[in-house]
């Protein structure tokens, strides 16, 4: 009976040994959560938000948190490690080449006001002096007597150093009323016909295309729409980036990778914004 007992022995200490390495092959066969924080443009938000639930199609393990804030909180973000990736709404300046830029689509900066804004158009030397804050009553660029409401969006939005660059406005954009969002500004202007604000296009496209009172106004005589942007006519036009802190790896690799034109040109067509490479 002695050796039947050690043969016993034997195989239960051989079953110890190995039932860490079942366990270990049992965890490993799924792979670890991974977590995206993804932080920037208002403009973008929307567009990466659709972007991340396909993502998650392929990639279930990973989580995906959008946060915006604009676009210079978004490069602040990135760099101080509080956000993966960042989504900026505009080209990166010099001082901003140590970041990893991946341009996945094009908009245009659009001037909106309401449809009931006698003012169909206005010249470039008009717009500076709405919204660098001489021409305070509509009458002065040709509307009807009354106030200009001026709708603009934070110091730090793509947009606003944009279309502040574009102004030539050195003491920047003058209003009293700031909205962070897109949505924010659309939403004044629809109930207001003294109002105007600068947008994203594609964002002021999809509103339109929803019922909203609104109308763009031309810039330089070119019609704000997103095939003048395609062309590259329409003078305030801008990319949309992601951004990370140098070259993406693990979870974030894997969303830039995702971010090419096969996967997301449908994505940002849907949204009224430019394919990067269209």
């Amino acid at each position: 009976m002695r050796p039947v007992r050690l043969v016993v022995v034997a195989a239960l200490a051989l079953l110890a040994l190995c039932v860490p390495l079942l366990v270990q092959r049992s965890f490993s066969a799924a792979a670890p959560a991974q977590r995206l924080v993804i932080e920037g443009s208002t403009t973008m938000a929307p567009l990466i938000a659709a972007v991340a639930r396909r993502f998650r199609q392929r990639h279930p393990e990973v989580t995906i948190e959008i946060v915006p804030t604009g676009s210079a909180a978004g490069i602040a973000a990135v760099r101080q490690g509080r956000a993966t990736i960042g989504m900026v709404s505009r080209s990166l300046n010099d001082d901003e080449r140590d970041l990893y830029g991946l341009p996945i689509a094009r908009d245009g900066v659009a001037i909106v006001v309401h449809r009931a804004n006698p003012v169909t158009r206005l010249t470039h030397a008009q717009l500076a002096a709405v919204f660098g804050g001489s021409a305070t009553d509509w009458r002065q660029v040709g509307g009807d007597a009354g106030p200009v409401h001026v709708v603009a969006g934070p110091t730090g939005a793509g947009s606003t150093g944009l279309f502040g660059a574009y102004l030539g406005l050195a003491g920047g954009i003058r209003s009293a009323d700031l909205r962070p969002t897109n949505s924010g500004r659309l939403g004044i202007v629809a109930k207001d016909p003294a109002a105007i604000a600068y947008v994203s296009m594609g964002e002021a496209e999809r509103a339109i295309t929803a019922g909203a009172p609104l109308r763009l106004l031309p810039v330089e005589d070119i019609w704000a729409n997103s095939k003048n942007v395609r062309s590259g006519d329409y003078p305030i036009s801008r990319p949309l980036m992601l951004v990370s802190r140098g070259a993406p790896s693990g979870a974030a690799r894997a969303f830039f990778n995702f971010c090419g034109p096969a996967q997301i040109d449908d994505v940002v067509a849907a949204f009224e914004f430019v394919p990067y490479l269209d």
